[in-house]
């Protein structure tokens, strides 16, 4: 492998100026606003575990549109909980309920978040994107409803990752006070995004974030899902300007600068898919304290379980356990 976007000491000095809409906070005001926030359901799942008890979820997402999820808890937890609310990469989703079970053996609660239509690896009870479009349904999807900021997919994905996170710190096991949001790739935008639009998140860790400095993405990433933007723009000659307005909306270099929680980012210098100069971007335009560790010689897996180390060490020393 070789590195696939500028060095790493240009990446440092890499300070992009991004357009921000200005009707960006009253757009996300109303998107908020507007939705039905009925109360998230658990109920109790047989995984033949055990240590960890988990529990199938269905939290009223975007028009109060049902999204599943998992959560795990640690069977002898007593007292409110720190939790860790996890969003998914690009394409994934939920998949079996003892696939994911890092945060809970730790002594966290861990509430994950089903993809609404996405899910190469779906199982029974994958999310649907509204009534539009079914579950398990493969890319792409960063330029569906793309000419429009209302019409925009990720408008619809981001309510929902908000709602998660709010039903984490509604949930009775939870401490409110230490909600953490993160994700690898696309969970990492949406991690980006859910700390800007969600006062209550107490720390977020984006590993290897998507979506974030999309002028520059589109134009230097050499695989998906980047390049379907430059493949719709082929087509759509005309298009650029609205196009790219409406990525900024959903931008983890334009949100993340109005969050204000500790973050821990994860950035890998030979990454094909999110270019590593865009997550510097979001990285540095990012509001909160902040650190980056960053894996110089790895594509876009990252730093996989030695960054969940990094993680657990971080949020530990944070929330006092």
């Amino acid at each position: 492998m070789a590195l696939t976007d500028i060095t790493l000491a240009e990446c440092w000095a890499y300070q992009p100026d991004p357009t921000v809409p200005e009707d960006l906070d009253a757009f996300w005001e109303r998107t908020l606003r507007s939705d039905d926030t009925a109360a998230a359901t658990y109920e109790p799942v047989d995984t033949g575990l055990t240590q960890i008890r988990s529990y199938a979820v269905t939290v009223a997402g975007f028009s109060g549109e049902p999204v599943h999820g998992w959560l795990h808890l640690p069977a002898d937890a007593t007292g409110p909980l720190p939790c860790v609310v996890e969003y998914l990469g690009y394409g994934r989703g939920r998949g079996l309920p003892h696939e994911k079970l890092f945060w809970a053996s730790a002594g966290f609660a861990h509430l994950i978040m089903d993809t609404r239509g996405q899910g190469w690896s779906a199982a029974p009870g994958a999310t649907a994107d509204s009534d539009r479009y079914p579950a398990g349904t493969v890319p792409g999807f960063l330029t569906r409803g793309v000419t429009s900021p209302d019409d925009f997919y990720y408008r619809r994905l981001i309510t929902d990752a908000v709602r998660f996170a709010q039903a984490a710190a509604e949930h009775p096991a939870v401490d409110a006070a230490r909600v953490a949001v993160t994700g690898i790739s696309q969970g990492g935008g949406l991690s980006l995004a859910v700390a800007a639009l969600f006062p209550g998140v107490a720390a977020v860790m984006p590993d290897v974030p998507f979506l974030c400095d999309f002028p520059r993405g589109v134009r230097v990433a050499t695989e998906g899902p980047y390049t379907e933007v430059a493949e719709y723009l082929a087509l759509y000659r005309d298009r650029s300007d609205q196009v790219f307005r409406t990525l900024s909306y959903v931008d983890g270099a334009v949100l993340g600068a109005r969050a204000t929680a500790p973050a821990l980012f994860s950035i890998a210098m030979m990454d094909r898919i999110c270019p590593p100069s865009t997550c510097f971007a979001a990285y540095h335009r990012y509001g909160g304290d902040k650190e980056v560790r960053v894996y110089e010689f790895n594509d876009h897996e990252g730093g996989e379980a030695h960054q969940q180390l990094e993680q657990l060490a971080w949020l530990r020393k944070l929330f006092g356990r």
